[in-house]
């Protein structure tokens, strides 16, 4: 089955993005969010950034006209109805994604449409759970952001069919351009289960003062070859998502790397959460 129309549940950093890769890899493009407002954020969201790829000489101005022509933004789930493939990208909050599956397993009409999570760390039998079709659910976690990252983490579900993972992997590769790796289904997939621990590891060091937030930064860019530092990370991923995958790790490991530090707890209540909010470790 080609597929031609894509459905993309939330208009934020990262389901903007992959809304973008979509609509330039030439496929119809419509993104669901919770309001008028949100969605009319989200298309800003994405005029800016063709935009800038425009200027940066990336992207021609014939392909960007091209591209937005193709991407449509709505602010119900119901426009999402003629979908062959919804890729989810709300909020890192279970109940909220466990309530967003079940809604579109109800309102995407074709029984073999694929419905994928964009989650960077629930399990997707969960996800699929919540639906009749457990054999077309899917994680396919992009990187932020997505239309500059390359990698693509397929993760199915023991009840997730071969098939389903066959065109997942192929829909990836040949026409959104990405390397794909496979995961288990297992929270925190591949790289958040080595990410995270690193990232909340330089937040205890700066929390209990033994080296700034630019050594701290400088020494893993340079010590290490890393392209940015841990903190720079963190407010790029954005502080809210770190804490709630950090919060998912731990209650389904245990494990103290993965325990949220007190520093980024008191951070995200206070309304720092990094890039989002222009807030973060070198504002602190």
């Amino acid at each position: 089955m080609e597929i031609t129309r894509i459905g993309v549940v939330g208009g934020g950093l990262m389901g903007s993005g992959i809304a973008e890769v979509c609509a330039r890899s030439g496929l119809d493009v419509i993104v669901a969010e919770v309001s008028p407002e949100a969605a009319a954020a989200a298309r800003a969201r994405v005029e800016n950034s063709v935009r800038r790829g425009v200027e940066r000489g990336k992207l021609s101005a014939e392909d960007a006209d091209g591209a937005l022509g193709r991407l449509r933004v709505e602010s119900e789930l119901d426009a999402l109805a003629d979908r062959q493939w919804v890729i989810e990208a709300a909020t890192e909050n279970e109940p909220v994604k466990l309530a967003l599956f079940t809604q579109l397993d109800r309102v995407v009409a074709d029984p073999d449409a694929i419905l994928a999570s964009n989650t960077s760390s629930i399990p997707i039998a969960r996800l699929a759970g919540a639906t009749g079709r457990p054999a077309r659910v899917v994680g396919m976690h992009f990187f932020n952001p997505a239309t500059v990252q390359k990698l693509v983490e397929v993760i199915p579900s023991q009840r997730t069919a071969e098939s389903t993972v066959a065109a997942v992997t192929t829909f990836a590769t040949e026409t959104l351009g990405k390397t794909v790796i496979r995961a288990k289904d297992r929270a925190g997939f591949v790289v958040n289960a080595l990410l995270i621990p690193y990232l909340l590891s330089a937040i205890r060091m700066f929390e209990a003062g033994h080296a700034s937030a630019e050594d701290i930064d400088a020494g893993m860019v340079l010590g290490c070859a890393h392209p940015m530092g841990p903190l720079t990370l963190t407010d790029l991923v954005g502080l809210d998502t770190t804490l709630a995958v950090a919060e998912s790790l731990y209650a389904e490991y245990a494990e103290p790397s993965y325990a949220p530090p007190p520093l980024l707890r008191r951070m995200v209540e206070s309304g720092m959460l990094g890039r989002k909010s222009g807030r973060g470790f070198y504002t602190y």
